[in-house]
């Protein structure tokens, strides 16, 4: 696993709830060529990647990428881009012919990168039995479009409330709040010894959007795990959702009683990574290799939480495939053949497992509560049972609706949005 020296600033961030992004900026090296040009040889035909890393020291693709040159002599160039320069580095090259032979996307349809939105557009290559033998059972439709396959998922990433348990207890917490009302009451003793429960980029719409996500794991989802198959369906809607009015108005009470640090309606994901990192917030909304990448910079014990269930409701998660290997239908077939070698290679269970360590993930199969990172420990039993539903933007039709909750959420902390208008202005999204 990728570690940090303290004296290292880490600065992290999410692109889409949650894609990661790196510091550097790269320069460009597109792929893009006419795909019936080279038709030479690819057993060392090298390609091009472009990705988004969790920051400047976390670079497992380039240490995957490097197992697989030493081993098959193949050379692959890997391009990394920022969080906020990615989704738009992705779109605009695809568009303009020049993209990478092969870039990591988000499932689904809900982003602007996303797997099903870029293959209806023809940007991506068909891929082979053995990337569609690895996607987890019920959600083909985020990498399928007419029974053809478009996205290779990575690994499974959990997403939750990263944890400092160590800072918990220097002000009388001694364990994570088990239910909705111990949370409130940690909120209340967090501050009465001057920390914060929750850090939240509040000025950041992907990290609020995330973290409603994350409490309508139980609202929502625990106990309707196909509402989104029944908004599509028009069965339902956000505005008439007791799940997801509670979700919202969980955040308006923590809000209200001080859960998160002053001034979170513009916080950034700096605060989050100095409040987590320097001790003086307790949890943050992210991806759960967060906590392997901040624990490696601070040498601090940082583990993976759920929000906390309310009464009568079950203990629950998050955890989807939220990252996939796509390959660029511009490039050259010898390319093409040679990255979906690459995806062949990757699949395979111990490379699998060894993506999942190195970027802080699950393996993408064969999940056992004993075989998970430390940190993936508090939540272990419900990755093994399979009590975690994927993020739920994933299968929502488009951005907007995302974006829709993500600002909604800002409007809530600032009180220029009531939960009402917040859940009117989703459903009017989900039509766009």
């Amino acid at each position: 696993m990728p570690q940090h020296t303290a004296s290292r600033p880490l600065r992290w961030s999410l692109l889409a709830a949650p894609v990661a992004g790196v510091l550097i900026l790269a320069g460009c090296s597109g792929g893009g060529g006419d795909s019936g040009g080279d038709s030479g040889d690819s057993a060392d035909k090298g390609f091009t990647l472009m990705v988004a890393e969790a920051n400047d020291a976390d670079n497992y693709y380039e240490q995957l990428t490097d197992m697989y040159t030493k081993e098959t002599g193949v050379p692959v160039e890997v391009i990394p881009y920022p969080s906020d320069a990615y989704n738009t580095q992705v779109t605009t090259q695809l568009q303009a012919g020049n993209a990478a032979d092969v870039m990591i996307l988000a499932p689904g349809t809900g982003q602007p990168i996303s797997v099903v939105t870029l293959a209806e557009a023809g940007f991506l290559e068909p891929l082979d039995d053995t990337s569609a033998g690895i996607i987890p059972a019920g959600s083909e439709a985020q990498y399928t479009v007419d029974d053809k396959v478009y996205g290779q998922p990575t690994a499974l990433a959990p997403v939750g409330l990263i944890y400092n348990s160590a800072g918990a207890e220097e002000v009388g917490i001694d364990e994570y709040p088990a239910t909705y009302d111990d949370l409130l009451a940690a909120c209340q003793t967090a501050r009465d010894g001057g920390k914060t429960f929750t850090v939240l980029a509040g000025g950041v719409p992907f990290n609020t959007g995330l973290f409603a996500q994350l409490i309508s794991a139980t609202r929502v989802y625990e106990g309707t795990p196909d509402w989104n198959e029944q908004r599509a369906a028009g069965d339902v809607t956000f505005a008439d959702s007791d799940g997801w009015k509670e979700t919202l108005d969980d955040i308006v009470e923590l809000n209200d009683t001080g859960c998160f640090q002053d001034g979170a309606a513009g916080g950034t994901f700096d605060n989050i990574t100095a409040g987590i990192g320097g001790g003086t917030a307790l949890t943050a909304a992210t991806p759960g290799s967060a906590a392997a990448s901040i624990g490696g910079a601070t040498g601090l014990d940082i583990t993976v939480q759920a929000f906390p269930p309310a009464d009568g409701q079950e203990p629950f998660t998050l955890a989807s495939a939220n990252y996939a290997w796509a390959i660029n239908a511009k490039s050259d077939d010898a390319v093409k053949t040679s990255a979906q070698d690459f995806l062949d290679w990757a699949a395979q269970p111990e490379q699998a497992k060894t993506y999942a360590d190195l970027a802080g993930y699950v393996p993408i199969t064969g999940v056992t509560a004993d075989d998970l990172l430390p940190s993936y420990a508090p939540i272990g039993d419900l990755l093994e049972s399979g009590a975690y539903t994927g993020l739920p933007n994933a299968s929502w039709p488009n951005p907007a609706v995302y974006d829709a909750l993500g600002v909604g959420v800002q409007g809530l902390l600032t009180g220029q949005k009531t939960v009402d208008q917040v859940l009117s202005d989703m459903d009017a999204a989900w039509g766009n």
